[in-house]
């Protein structure tokens, strides 16, 4: 196992928080509003406060993710590429999403809102294979 590159761990975090910022910003932003509604939104927090939140979990991701890349190690990662996104995307796929789902569907939250989210943490994390590529 090779060491993990610390300075791709932040990168991917920044990356995975831009992705956020467009995809419920101008992206799915008034379609999420107009699934939830103003009320619903539940416990309002500040955006620096759900920033920093979400930056949080965030760099947890990104630092398995940094684990991950240096087992498999830098020489292979050279060769085949793809893997950043194969296991990035793979990530997303088998676990978060289906886990999101899950969840989602013991709360009655609609397929519309699902797919939103699931789509999110999808790009985000492939995002985050990116940056590890670049990194």
């Amino acid at each position: 196992m090779g060491p993990v590159n610390w300075l791709a761990v932040i990168f991917a975090t920044l990356t995975a928080l831009a992705v956020s910022a467009l995809w419920y910003g101008p992206v799915f932003g008034r379609a999420r509003l107009e699934e939830v509604g103003p009320g619903k939104l539940g416990i309002r927090r500040s955006p620096a406060r759900t920033t920093a939140i979400s930056a949080a979990l965030l760099f947890i991701s990104a630092a398995m993710m940094g684990h991950m890349f240096a087992r498999v190690g830098l020489e292979t990662l050279a060769v085949k590429w793809w893997l950043y996104f194969m296991m990035s995307g793979g990530l997303a796929i088998a676990f978060v999403i289906p886990s999101l789902w899950i969840s989602y569907s013991q709360q009655r939250i609609s397929t519309r809102l699902a797919l939103i989210d699931g789509g999110f943490w999808l790009f985000a994390y492939l995002s985050m294979g990116l940056a590890f590529m670049l990194a």
